[in-house]
């Protein structure tokens, strides 16, 4: 089947939208309830992609798993009430929706982020009603690199998958795309850690702006 784009999907942190602000601010805000220092952003940054549990891991705090999860709870509670004071779109990306809206197709996003936290970061971003599919980290049983999350996110969107494609940070974004034949773009201008290949990743392409995603978009329509 030849590829007609009819949608494109974003991962939301470090793709869609800059949220290190916010989650490294929330992180430290623990840290300090907790009695630690606060950490670097630029230590932590890369590994948002991973999740808050990752970002805690990498503060190399030399404590134990149960103070660890007490530290988690305290940083997602704040983040839950604090989630866009600081942070917001990746510059590019508005003129990027709008690019895309213009041409006739659809969009959506498919994290790994949790319900509590996607559906108010959306709101606050005033796109949750352009969206043709928001799919959540705990909206299917799966979340990536598992396919579920891409399927559902198609079948909300009511696009076949062969004709999407999908835009992520992380290796496992890709992985996810792959995995039910979506195109892939890795944007390397996100959250990637000091170990990350991403030219091993199968992308089409690696995007070092968000720009560059209308461009990828003109050679394709």
């Amino acid at each position: 089947m030849a590829f007609k784009l009819e949608c494109v999907l974003f991962d939301l942190d470090g793709t869609l939208v800059d949220t290190a602000p916010d989650l490294i601010a929330c992180l430290n805000s623990a840290l300090k309830v907790h009695g630690f220092e606060a950490v670097d952003s630029q230590k932590i940054t890369p590994y948002i992609s991973h999740g808050a549990g990752a970002m805690i891991q990498q503060s190399n705090l030399k404590t134990d798993q149960s103070t660890e999860s007490q530290i988690l709870e305290t940083m997602l509670s704040h983040y839950e009430t604090n989630i866009l004071s600081y942070g917001g779109f990746f510059d590019g990306i508005e003129e990027t929706l709008d690019f895309i809206e213009q041409n006739g197709l659809k969009w959506g996003v498919i994290t790994n982020k949790q319900k509590r936290f996607t559906e108010p970061l959306m709101n606050a971003l005033n796109i949750t009603q352009r969206c043709a599919c928001i799919i959540s980290g705990d909206t299917t049983s799966k979340s990536k690199p598992h396919p579920e999350p891409m399927l559902a996110g198609c079948q909300q969107a009511g696009v076949n998958p062969k004709n999407c494609v999908y835009i992520g940070d992380a290796k496992h974004d890709m992985m996810a795309g792959q995995s039910v034949n979506m195109k892939t773009l890795a944007a390397v201008y996100g959250y990637l850690t000091p170990d990350d290949r991403p030219q091993t990743w199968g992308a089409e392409a690696l995007l070092t702006s968000p720009i560059e995603i209308k461009e990828w978009i003109k050679k394709a329509v």
